[in-house]
Parts: structure tokens; C-alpha cells; sequence
């Protein structure tokens, strides 16, 4: 089962879940989404009516660990420690995953320095077990550790819930790529069209240069016939030219010495 099916599945199973809760078993249900392994993805469960009526009262506090889980990073979670509950491991654990899906949204190159420090991790074989162990196997990222240049490439990162305001933004972000893509397409159109005229110059070109190679052709021939003709003419005709024969038993006149 690939993992947005399983994250589909887990997200119905929670949603109806705490629909049917009353206000003082949430905050049980809550935990139980945020420490979940495979389930990284909680805008829904915010949306419930349930949840939302949390707003105000006593267990307020697990609406804001939902917000933090959707939105949220580990470094925001030390910044609000004091108004959040402790985390269980298995929520830590999920929150730091969250937060290298953050990370990635913004650059494909994680430095290592960067990474550690986010994540509270001392040392490079820890970070590397972390990444390979929590996020390459889990299925929420694929990249390539490389410890040359210490840093993570990005390759593939699932994405999070939308944060407030996010919508807008990605809206005018598509828009702009679309526009782009629009120029680039008149562009390419263009250039195919320059093409094609290119080629259909270079035909005629061509189709002239054969043509005028075939009327020299032409007229070296007819050149070459008529010297033939020429020539035929000559050796034909009376007294023309003798024959080596005819030459050869005519009598020689002999010649007078001068007195």
C-alpha cells in the first residue's frame, strides 16, 4: 500500500473517530493521531466540528499540539514549550520527521549544520540513522546522503498541510508558472516556425543549385557533341586528311639542287 492510500485510510479513521468523541476524550484521541507512525498529515482532524469547539475551553491545548503537528516544527514547539504539553517520544519522533518535510519545501540541498541544529542532533551517525531509518524508510522523503559535501539532496518530499495564507500564495506562484509557460510556449512556437521556413529556404536553395548543376550539365554535352560533329566532319571530307597508307606509296618528287 503506498503511502498516500495509507494516509487517506488513517485520516478517515481519525476524522471519525473524534466526530463521535465528547470534548473531555479528544485530548486522548489527539495524542493518539500525532504519535502515529505513518499518519503525517492533520488538517482535516482540525476541521472537525468537535475539535473546533475545543476552542476556549480547558483542553484548548490540544488544538494548538493539532495546529503544531500540521504547521508546526520542532524548533516552534522549544520557542512554545511552556504553553504545550510534553511531547511523548513517539511525538517527538513524528515532529522532527515533520520538520525535515519543512525543510525540504524550501531547498533540495539540506546542509548537515543545518539540519542537526533543527532536529537537536549532536553528531553526524546519529543524523544520517536519523534520515535513512525515520524518513527514507517511512516513505516521506527519497535523496541522497552525501557525506563528502555533508548534506542531504533532496529528491522527493511529501508535502504538509497547508498553513494559513499558504493557499494565496501557491495560487499566484502557479499563475506566475503558468504565464511563464505560456511565453516559453509562444516561444518554442516561434522558433519552430523559423525553422521551418530555414528548411524550406534551404530546399529552394538547393533545388536551384541542382538545377543549375544539371543546365551545365546540359550544355557541357551538347558542347562535347557538336566538337564531335567537328571533328566527324573533317576526317570524312575528299582531301580532308590522307590516309597514312595513301601517303605512304605516293611517288616523291625529287628535288632540283639550285644552281
Amino acid at each position: 500500500m503506498d503511502i498516500e492510500q495509507k494516509q487517506a485510510e488513517l485520516i478517515d479513521y481519525f476524522v471519525t473517530k473524534v466526530s463521535v468523541q465528547v470534548a473531555s476524550a479528544l485530548g486522548s484521541v489527539i495524542v493518539e493521531a500525532t504519535s502515529h507512525h505513518s499518519l503525517f498529515s492533520f488538517s482535516e482532524i482540525l476541521a472537525v466540528p468537535t475539535v473546533a469547539e475545543l476552542e476556549g475551553t480547558e483542553n484548548s491545548v490540544y488544538i494548538e499540539v493539532l495546529r503544531l503537528f500540521a504547521h508546526g516544527t520542532w524548533s516552534d514547539y522549544k520557542r512554545n514549550s511552556d504553553s504545550l504539553p510534553q511531547l511523548l517520544p513517539d511525538q517527538v519522533l513524528k515532529l522532527k520527521q515533520l520538520t525535515v518535510l519543512t525543510l525540504a519545501e524550501g531547498n533540495k540541498v539540506l546542509p548537515y549544520d543545518q539540519l542537526m541544529l533543527e532536529l537537536d542532533i549532536t553528531n553526524v551517525r546519529e543524523l544520517e540513522d536519523f534520515i535513512i531509518n525515520e524518513c527514507i524508510y517511512a516513505g516521506i522523503v527519497r535523496g541522497k546522503l552525501d557525506q563528502m559535501r555533508r548534506c542531504f539532496e533532496v529528491q522527493f518530499a511529501a508535502g504538509r498541510d497547508l498553513r494559513p495564507g499558504q493557499l494565496g500564495s501557491m495560487i499566484q506562484t502557479l499563475s506566475n508558472w503558468l504565464g511563464t509557460s505560456d511565453n516559453l510556449l509562444i516561444s518554442i512556437q516561434e522558433k519552430i516556425k523559423w525553422a521551418d521556413n530555414m528548411s524550406e529556404l534551404d530546399k529552394k536553395h538547393r533545388k536551384e543549385v541542382e538545377d543549375r548543376v544539371e543546365e551545365v550539365k546540359k550544355s557541357i554535352s551538347v558542347k562535347a557533341d557538336v566538337d564531335f560533329r567537328g571533328l566527324e566532319e573533317i576526317y570524312s571530307e575528299p582531301g580532308g586528311v590522307m590516309d597514312y597508307e595513301e601517303d605512304r606509296i605516293r611517288p616523291k618528287r625529287r628535288r632540283h639542287p639550285i644552281v
